[in-house]
C-alpha cells in the first residue's frame, strides 16, 4: 500500500519527517502534496492524481489530510472515486507511526489502523474536565 498525504501549509511535509526521524525508516512508499490558499483546487486536483499514478503499486493507496471538508479533503474525496483508493482525515502524528509500524498491512487493515492510530493517540490528560 502507497500512502498520499494531502495536507495545509507543510503540515504533512513536517508530519513525515517527524515519523521518519522516530521510525529511522519509512518502509512504505509515501508521497505529500502540501497546498496553500493561493493554490487553484483543479490544479492541486491534477497534481494530487499524477501522484496517484507515479505511486500506485496496485496495492492500494492510502491518503491521510488534515482536515475533513476543506480543499485538500475534497481532493482526496474526489480521487477515492477511483477504485482502490481509501481516505483518512485528521491525520496525526500517532496515526503515521502507527501505520509505518504496519507496512505489511493491505489496504483496508492499514486504513484501519490509520484510524485507530490517531484516534487512540488522542488523550485526555487531567482528572477534572467539565
Amino acid at each position: 500500500v502507497s500512502i498520499l498525504i494531502i495536507s495545509h501549509d507543510g503540515i504533512g511535509t513536517s508530519l513525515i519527517d517527524t515519523a521518519k526521524h522516530m521510525i529511522s525508516h519509512c518502509p512504505l512508499t509515501i508521497e505529500i502534496l502540501d497546498t496553500n490558499l493561493e493554490y487553484d483546487p483543479d490544479e492541486l486536483y491534477t497534481t494530487a492524481f499524477s501522484l496517484v499514478e507515479k505511486i500506485d503499486q496496485g496495492d492500494g493507496i492510502l491518503i491521510l489530510t488534515d482536515l475533513f471538508g476543506s480543499t485538500p479533503s475534497n481532493i482526496a474525496h474526489r480521487l477515492s472515486e477511483r477504485n482502490n483508493i481509501n481516505v483518512v482525515t485528521g491525520i496525526n502524528l500517532s496515526m503515521l507511526i502507527r501505520i509505518l509500524n504496519y507496512p505489511h498491512l493491505n489496504l483496508e487493515s492499514m486504513t484501519k489502523k490509520a484510524f485507530s492510530g490517531g484516534i487512540d493517540g488522542i488523550k485526555i490528560n487531567s482528572g477534572d474536565i467539565s
